[in-house]
């Protein structure tokens, strides 16, 4: 799963995710490894990410192509 976090952030608060790494008391690269699908955000943070955000978590999450796990 992708996290759409820049882009809903943006959208909906125009936050950018160095003011959302504030906003939710956590380091900058935390946001950013989010951002990029390194790492996941645990449900905890997902759903401190949707309170803040105002959005679901069906807003937040895009599935990958099934095509990309495969190679």
């Amino acid at each position: 799963m992708k996290v759409k976090i820049k882009e809903v952030a943006k959208e909906k608060k125009g936050y950018s995710l160095y003011k959302l790494a504030q906003i939710m008391n956590l380091p900058q690269q935390t946001i950013y490894s989010w951002a990029k699908g390194r790492t996941q955000p645990s449900y905890l943070n997902l759903d401190k990410l949707c309170d803040i955000l105002d959005c679901s978590i069906g807003e937040l999450l895009e599935a990958e192509p099934v095509q990309n796990k495969l190679f």
